[in-house]
């Protein structure tokens, strides 16, 4: 086996040096980036999950307006609503 020629070396070892370098710079930028949109996940859901808890105490809230002891109230405190006496009901013939 014969021994590689000067020039060879000389051009070789600094490319290998470079692409080592580049890689590594690569390699460094990847876990950055892999980092950075780690913590925007993590933003994202806790958003999801107080977003979902607004939606829990909303569902929780229009089940309270739509019971019948809120909307009786409501009628008869803010919009002066009564029940009618029954000689004020009229009831249609057929």
């Amino acid at each position: 086996m014969k021994p590689l020629p000067r020039t060879l070396l000389w051009i070789g070892v600094p490319l290998l040096w470079l692409a080592v370098l580049a890689s590594a710079a690569g390699a460094i930028y990847c876990k950055h980036r892999a980092r950075e949109l780690f913590v925007q996940l993590e933003r994202l859901n806790s958003g999801r999950d107080e977003l979902d808890a607004e939606w829990g105490r909303l569902q929780i809230e229009q089940s309270y307006w739509s019971t019948y002891a809120y909307v009786e109230n409501t009628a008869t405190t803010r919009l002066q609503m009564r029940i009618p006496a029954s000689h004020d009901v009229e009831m249609p013939t057929p």
